[in-house]
């Protein structure tokens, strides 16, 4: 039932069968997880090795993990936005990143995206949670953004030449810039328009990222086409290397159906060539993606025909059929960072609709006639001259404040917005944008509090940045010493977090769930420093003061394992709380141990009763080699192959 309307805008719900979210792990991210620099090949040119290089970050920090989902789904009401015309009709979900999740060509009875009912969440995204199926934003770093499951600030905004606009905004913690999606569909438009805009207010250079991924349905008949005969090409196994997508390891990687495996072909478009990429089925129809001049990269993804991309896609969108990606980013690749200067503003327009290709020659045996033949076809979709136009008049209704906020994000745009004003420095115009005090929560409160003075005893989340360790270092509580050293952890200042949380164990009046997050803090910098039994003593101590935190017990039979004392690992899983040992990790870890302690007997009876891991990695087939291992000479249970290969 519709809420409220306005032309053909409509606040309304949507009903989803998924699992919930749960809670978020209480666990600072401070391990180096993700600083690994990208291994290039042949072919590949110095400034994309540069920029590959350049922005990487050690971890998601601040950012808290989310991985307390399960996979037990069921019916709820999301909000949800509809804007539609005589051509399309297109459903945004704020609640969930703000995306995209249907784009309904009424011509065909066509979705042009990729969607479904039942969204499965599952470890894809940078902070786990994520969720397959229509068209996302991501921001940061390489990786589905750690806003993928997050509601964004989201409202309606009325122009004066009455353009009826959905934004959605928030600010993003890892890079500090803040970035807005304005969503608006003409009437009789054949295409819809997001005009995005990023914001970096800082003194300093910003490493950016960005990457607009569009789930498109995988038929028999889908070919991917792009202005370009060649590709910077990732099988998650290999170097990035130079490759032609039509003549690829034997075959035509644009059909979806040919690649054997999971991979990437980011389309090495010259840059005067306008910038596209359109999936187009048996019939010429799908998704044509165009773009301002500034949003450089086109990409398409596939899970490939293996038995792994298979069930992952069934794991993902269980009985939705399979699917591939086409996607729109600033960079050429996804293995790179841009150099985002101080103060600035970046600004383009992204344009969607159906391509409308004819069949006989979007699929024909001559690229170069299928490019020029879908060149022509987009730009009598959209004239180039036309999208770019737009750009101006999008850049000016960015700043036209809200006529009718919908929903509110995170309460991180006002923690920002205080610690700026504090220190004195920039901030945006939030005439467009208002973070509004009432979105500020607990997670906020204590850090707000910090700001105006107030003594600091402990927070639910996390901060980062030299003005907040300044604060907390002015501060005498274990409460502060035990944040200041997670900081610096994070940073990867090992010496000075092993110096502090040393300072929280040795206070006084210590409470049990700030000295095992101490404990846990200094196991973690000793493993990172190569003193493997002083850190596992140290994870141990930290679990047997808090056993009941499943979230620390689980990542230390984890890194038992991992660091060879499966001994260890048998008997911290038994130290798990009833329901939590029956969880399909805490299962997986202790098979594992058991196989790796002489026992594989007992390991493969858990394999073969059954095991699920809700916040499987994506790629990660641990389930299978265990399989392997303690079940050998018989084949693995499809339900156990993940392998990307």
């Amino acid at each position: 039932m519709a809420i409220t309307a306005s032309s053909n805008l409509t606040v309304t719900t949507i009903s989803l069968t998924m699992a919930e979210l749960g809670p978020l792990n209480p666990l600072p991210v401070v391990a180096a997880e993700l600083d690994q620099p990208y291994t290039v090949g042949e072919g590949v040119p110095e400034e994309l090795q540069t920029s590959a290089r350049y922005g990487v970050v050690p971890n998601v920090y601040p950012y808290l993990m989310q991985d307390g989902y399960s996979r037990d789904a069921a019916p709820k009401e999301l909000p949800a936005v509809v804007l539609e015309n005589s051509k399309l009709k297109v459903t945004v979900v704020p609640s969930l990143g703000g995306r995209i999740w249907e784009l309904f060509d009424k011509a065909t009875g066509k979705q042009l995206l990729h969607t479904h009912d039942a969204p499965q969440l599952a470890n894809i995204a940078l902070r786990k949670a994520w969720f397959a199926g229509g068209l996302e934003w991501n921001i940061g770093t390489r990786g589905h953004s750690p806003t993928s499951c997050d509601p964004l600030h989201t409202a309606i905004v009325h122009t004066p030449d009455g353009k009826h606009i959905l934004r959605m905004w928030e600010y993003e913690r890892l890079r500090e810039v803040v970035f807005q999606v304005d969503i608006w569909l003409p009437a009789d438009s054949d295409v819809l328009f997001a005009a995005v805009r990023l914001r970096n207010p800082n003194d300093h250079d910003v490493p950016m990222y960005w990457w607009s991924n569009a789930a498109i349905p995988e038929t028999d008949g889908t070919r991917v086409i792009a202005p370009a005969d060649e590709a910077f090409g990732s099988d998650y196994a290999t170097d990035i290397t130079r490759v032609r997508p039509t003549d690829h390891e034997g075959y035509d990687g644009t059909w979806l159906v040919n690649s054997p495996h999971a991979a990437d072909f980011f389309f090495d478009i010259d840059p005067s060539e306008r910038r596209w990429v359109v999936a187009a089925d048996d019939d010429g129809d799908g998704l044509a993606m165009l773009s301002t001049g500034l949003l450089r990269g086109k990409k398409l993804f596939v899970w490939g025909q293996g038995q792994g991309g298979k069930r992952w896609q069934e794991w993902l969108s269980p009985g939705a059929g399979p699917y591939s990606e086409i996607q729109a980013g600033l960079a050429q690749t996804q293995f790179e960072h841009l150099v985002m200067p101080a103060g600035a503003e970046w600004a383009w327009v992204e344009a969607y609709g159906n391509g409308h290709l004819e069949p006989q020659t979007s699929h024909g045996a001559d690229w170069d006639a299928a490019v020029a033949h879908a060149s022509e076809r987009l730009e009598q979709l959209l004239p180039h001259e036309e999208l770019e136009a737009m750009l101006p008049a999008a850049i000016s209704n960015a700043d036209i404040p809200p006529s009718k906020m919908l929903l509110h994000g995170s309460g991180w745009g006002v923690v920002e917005r205080a610690r700026r004003d504090r220190s004195g420095m920039a901030w945006i115009d939030e005439s467009g944008t208002p973070f509004v005090d009432e979105s500020a929560t607990a997670e906020q409160e204590p850090w707000l509090g910090l700001l105006h003075g107030k003594a600091f005893d402990g927070a639910p989340s996390f901060v980062a940045g030299a003005d907040w360790e300044d604060l907390l270092a002015g501060q005498d509580s274990p409460e502060a010493k035990l944040h200041l050293a997670t900081m610096k952890h994070a940073r990867q200042d090992l010496g000075g977090a092993n110096a502090l949380y040393r300072e929280v164990l040795a206070a006084r009046d210590v409470t049990p769930g700030t000295k095992a997050l101490a404990h846990r803090g200094l196991g973690l910098a000793l493993l990172a420093e190569g003193q493997e039994m002083q850190g596992l003593a140290e994870l141990r101590n930290g679990v047997k003061i808090d056993p009941s935190n499943v979230a620390l017990l689980t990542e230390a039979v984890t890194l038992s394992n991992r660091h060879g004392d499966p001994a260890m690992a048998l008997e911290l899983a038994e130290m798990a709380p009833k329901e939590a040992a029956a969880v399909g990790r805490l299962r997986f870890l202790r098979a594992l141990a058991l196989a790796r302690t002489g026992d594989p007997g007992e390991a493969a009876a858990i394999l073969r009763a059954g095991v699920e891991i809700p916040d499987l990695r994506e790629g990660e087939d641990a389930i299978a080699a265990l399989w392997e291992e303690v079940c050998p000479g018989e084949p693995v249970p499809a339900a156990y192959q993940f392998g990307m290969q």
